[in-house]
């Protein structure tokens, strides 16, 4: 079978998809997804140059990334995303890796940073509870199956979990932007000058994998482009303005957490609510109960934050299933009633469950476990892109006849320096989120390993390692035994006929109304 044909199992799949996401619906779903408010602590603990290569990655990385998936993303509209670009431009075992990568980031996320934020979050702010603890346990648990449930409901009853998300999230960022003018104005800033946000080679280390982290993602949403209505039209103009949210998003809040939270005293796994604490002082005998409210906000943010990456990323795992690359069909089985992948999310559920149980035994501070585990998340989504990038250009080059509804003004040529640029800051982020402090001794550059993560080298590098192989494996076998739906016959219909049906772009013209 060819690897531009979708097996037999995935067409049938794809009569379940309906058309239920409009141009707003994509635009709130990709903020909802991937404006990660839990990092902005993380990341400012680098100090006031956070800010600037944050600034620096938006133009050089950000915007044509930005770029290249506006094109390939509104003219290879298939359901699945990331997994059909990459079986069209390298063949199905590479779209199995990259697939595999980009999925299991999200219940690894969900149930190693994410929930451990939220607990951490609810427990300072809401209703105290002890580390470790039956209630630690059980609230983690509900955090991450309720971001599995969100994501079975139907698309259409569902896809108002992370849009509510993605406006609590902007009207909260906005708010304390509003509140962190007023305190500023009453007591001044924190001591912060313009010397402080120079550019320095250990910045750059440090803030890369978290700064790509928090900037890439703006594709995911091609995942459910069989359930657009019109993915041709509105997804590139649903990643420009992602985009820009994103950015202003990034950028202004960590200024302001700079500006109002001494350096020394930023935490990851605190730093924004640190800083919403220290501004929310000019609300007086208030500050107590809207701190409070905060709190509760801030973890329905993340909820619906995990959320949307599993309505996203379920979507992608459960077409490669269907495809046979992952295991035997099993789970590429969309519901018929809900035209949801019910068993995909349930799997990441149980991913999430059994990395959240994993992480809890590591030894150390609630900080140093969510840095150690947002690392390994970042890790594999990094190395996604890896993969992702070269197909994009690659389709560019190998389709240069296919209808584009957006076409970078660029001849291959220049679209290639773009994703040449994109895959070079990828590789280095990949390679100081997996490696960490190995660049810095090459370059005769300070790093007490266990003072700045909190454990140990040899602990970090087993959970790491130790992760990235438990993937190479499960993708391995799970390719291996897909075999027999590789085998079974193709599509029973024509490429163009059905709702969400995957047509060939040598075939077909782009819908562009």
């Amino acid at each position: 079978m060819s690897d531009n044909t979708p097996t037999a199992l995935a067409d049938e799949q794809t009569r379940h998809l309906k058309k239920s996401l409009g141009r707003f619906d994509i635009v709130f779903l990709i903020v909802a997804a991937v404006v990660s408010v839990e990092v902005l602590g993380q990341v400012s603990t680098f100090g006031a140059e956070t800010f600037t290569w944050a600034l620096v990655l938006a133009v050089f990385f950000l915007l044509p990334y930005g770029l290249i998936f506006a094109e390939i993303g509104s003219t290879f509209t298939g359901e699945g995303g990331v997994y059909v670009w990459v079986r069209r431009a390298f063949g199905r075992p590479l779209a199995a890796l990259a697939s595999l990568l980009t999925w299991v980031t999200q219940p690894v996320w969900v149930g190693g940073s994410m929930a451990f934020i939220a607990a951490e979050t609810w427990n300072h702010y809401v209703t105290a509870f002890e580390a470790g603890s039956v209630t630690d346990y059980l609230f983690k648990l509900v955090f991450i199956w309720l971001t599995v449930l969100a994501a079975v409901v139907s698309l259409a009853r569902g896809k108002w979990i992370p849009t509510v998300g993605a406006f609590l999230k902007i009207v909260f960022l906005l708010f304390f932007l509003v509140t962190t003018g007023i305190y500023a104005a009453k007591n001044g800033f924190a001591g912060i000058s313009a010397g402080d946000f120079s550019p320095t080679l250990t910045g750059l280390l440090g803030v890369t994998p978290l700064l790509l982290f928090s900037y890439l993602g703006f594709e995911s949403g091609n995942s459910a482009a069989g359930e657009m209505k019109n993915p041709a039209r509105d997804v590139p103009i649903s990643i420009a303005r992602a985009c820009g949210i994103a950015a202003a998003s990034y950028l202004l809040p960590i200024f302001a957490i700079l500006l109002v939270v001494p350096a020394d005293d930023i935490t990851g796994v605190g730093g924004l609510l640190e800083a919403v604490a220290t501004v929310y002082s000019v609300y007086g005998p208030a500050a107590p109960a809207m701190l409070t409210v905060t709190g509760v906000i801030f973890a329905v943010i993340l909820m619906t934050q995990g959320a949307a990456w599993m309505i996203i990323s379920d979507r992608m795992q459960a077409m490669a299933a269907a495809d046979g690359a992952f295991f035997g069909g099993f789970f590429g089985r969309f519901h018929p009633r809900l035209g949801t992948p019910v068993r995909v999310n349930f799997l990441s559920g149980l991913v999430a469950t059994v990395f959240m149980i994993a992480a809890m035994q590591i030894t150390g501070s609630g900080g140093s476990i969510f840095a150690v585990v947002l690392t390994i998340s970042i890790s594999t989504f990094l190395l996604s892109y890896l993969i992702v990038i070269p197909s994009a250009v690659r389709l560019r080059t190998r389709f240069p006849n296919v209808a584009r509804p957006f076409r970078v003004p660029t001849g291959n040529v220049g679209f290639r320096v773009l994703g040449s640029l994109c895959f070079t800051w990828v590789l280095l982020g990949s390679w100081v989120a997996v490696f960490p402090g190995t660049l810095e001794s090459v370059f005769g550059l300070d790093y007490d390993f266990t003072e700045i993560w909190g454990v140990s080298q040899g602990t970090f590098e087993l959970f790491t390692l130790g992760t990235l192989a438990v993937l190479a494996l499960l993708g391995a076998v799970g390719y291996v035994r897909g075999a027999s739906v590789r085998s079974a016959s193709g599509p029973r219909t024509a490429p163009e006929d059905g709702p969400g049906s995957e047509p060939d772009p040598d075939l077909v013209k782009a819908d562009v109304r």
